[in-house]
């Protein structure tokens, strides 16, 4: 009976030192969401953290991001091991991946490393992307919303190894 107890404590102990040591989760509601994306810049391209996050060891953010139509789109590629992932809120779009940047500029620095800028991309592959779409952008491929049916309106899931992004 003692050597089943002592074995039933070996197996147990990491499972309470696990919880111990494990972070809190984050909830980030659809009203925060909702309520974030209203107050973002009507006339402009916003992308602008709602959360940011250290979840042992590296980072998460989760952006929010509007896009009006009247504004010109550029193509773009982060330098950076950071991928994206979309999800659609409102409106519709084409949106190319992949492919080669044309005429790239040298690009700024941001929240999450470099980003260098061009006018389109030639080559890559477009789709249609409505809303409740996801779309998974790998770290260090092109992207660009060539054709917008109105404005958009989107979250980004930032992943970050690197630890560029500012927690919030």
């Amino acid at each position: 009976m003692r050597k089943a107890s002592l074995v039933l404590l070996a197996l147990l102990f990491p499972l309470a030192s696990a919880a111990q040591t494990s972070l809190p989760a984050t909830d980030i509601t659809a009203a925060d969401v909702q309520a974030f994306v209203k107050q973002l810049p009507p006339n402009a391209v916003s992308d602008r953290p709602i959360r940011v996050v250290d979840v042992g060891g590296y980072k998460v953010g989760v952006y929010g991001v509007f896009r009006p139509k009247s504004v010109k789109q550029d193509a773009v590629l982060h330098e950076t091991r950071v991928t994206e992932v979309y999800q659609m809120l409102d409106g519709a779009g084409t949106l190319v991946t992949g492919g080669t940047l044309v005429e790239p500029d040298k690009g700024t620095l941001g929240g999450v490393g470099r980003t260098v800028r061009a006018s389109r991309i030639e080559g890559g592959v477009s789709r249609r992307v409505t809303k409740g779409d996801i779309i998974i952008i790998p770290a260090g491929t092109p992207h660009w919303w060539s054709q917008l049916d109105g404005d958009i309106t989107y979250v980004i899931i930032r992943p970050d190894p690197e630890g560029r992004q500012a927690l919030k």
